[in-house]
């Protein structure tokens, strides 16, 4: 138990003392840069996904 202890209490300073945190405007600009990078990956996903399915049904009914 001791141990458990004496971790918890080595991350709370680590977390507190140790680590740079980003500022505000920065998590607000990763975080946009993280939703346009999933809008265009779902968008891309979502083209090939169509064009596979329409070629698939090209094919099927020949």
């Amino acid at each position: 138990m001791r141990k458990f202890i004496n971790y918890l209490k080595e991350s709370y300073t680590e977390l507190t003392k140790k680590v740079s945190w980003p500022s505000w405007k920065e998590l607000q600009n990763s975080a946009i840069l993280v939703m346009v990078a999933s809008v265009i990956l779902a968008v891309v996903i979502f083209a090939m996904d169509f064009a596979f399915d329409h070629l698939m049904r090209a094919i099927y009914t020949l």
